[in-house]
């Protein structure tokens, strides 16, 4: 099954879990992101990105950089264990790593989640990939992806368990958009998936495709 099938599929159920009207103003929300035109400002193919340092699940620094001097690097951005569309996306980017690494490329997942709340985020979906720790979406503002919670949808995200100070460790209540990019060793983006609706995702066939390409 392809992620956007599995992508329809948790959208239903998370239709079905939550109480109609929160459903229908997270849409609204993700409408009006979209119309604010966020992600077409933010880092694109073609764009030069910088390659940082972050810390992973151990603190310990990685270096994006030299990452990218071995190979293609592939980032997702995601926004936190508590997002069943970000879980989804993870595990099926999971499935690929293999592919991934075959292709000479690395892979890694970038979160304003604090580093306990990424370490459950891991285990919980199996990944074999490193999680690197993005305190208030430093990294993802760099590239423009960065945009915060209506303060409307606060008390209903809470209503239904997720408590963004809780997850992120500060009180911004800000996100990083739906985001996955190839980039080369000079911070050359050479693919690029940016979207504001975050129930639409990159699919993996097309990561590899554009890894293809490239060696």
């Amino acid at each position: 099954m392809s992620l956007s099938a599995d992508l329809k599929s948790t959208v239903e159920a998370v239709r079905a879990a939550v109480p109609a009207p929160i459903f229908a103003a997270i849409g609204a929300a993700i409408s009006d992101l979209a119309a604010s035109g966020i992600a077409d400002r933010a880092a694109r193919t073609g764009s030069t990105v910088p390659l940082r340092v972050l810390p992973d699940l151990d603190r310990n620094a990685v270096d994006l950089q030299r990452l990218a001097d071995k190979g293609p690097l592939v980032v997702i951005f995601y926004r936190g264990g508590w997002c069943p569309y970000c879980n989804v996306t993870l595990r099926a980017f999971q499935r690929v790593l293999p592919q991934i690494a075959a292709a000479g490329a690395s892979l890694v997942a970038i979160t304003p989640e604090v580093a306990d709340r990424a370490s459950d985020t891991a285990l919980k979906n199996n990944l074999g990939f490193p999680v690197l720790i993005d305190a208030r979406n430093s990294y993802a503002r760099s590239l423009g992806l960065v945009f915060a919670l209506p303060e409307s949808l606060r008390p209903q995200y809470r209503q239904i368990g997720i408590d963004l100070p809780d997850w992120n460790g500060d009180d911004r209540h800000e996100l990083p958009l739906a985001a996955t990019y190839v980039v080369d060793a000079t911070g050359t983006v050479r693919w690029s998936f940016v979207e504001a609706d975050f129930t639409t995702r990159a699919e993996p066939v097309d990561v590899l495709s554009a890894l293809g390409r490239l060696s």
